[in-house]
């Protein structure tokens, strides 16, 4: 399973990874703006890919 959507500077790996699932950017709490702008942490899209269970 791979996707060609690139990865953001908040993501933790690759879109479709096992073990991973869309969260809301934690930076901007999923609105895609941070500080009047486009949110660096996810790109402007209010997501980011993280690991999900436990460790």
């Amino acid at each position: 399973m791979t996707s060609s959507e690139p990865t953001k500077p908040g993501d933790e790996a690759r879109p479709g990874t096992p073990g991973t699932g869309e969260n809301l950017c934690p930076r901007c709490a999923g609105s895609g703006q941070f500080e009047a702008k486009t949110c660096p942490e996810c790109n402007g899209t209010g997501k980011v890919i993280t690991g999900i269970g436990g460790g």
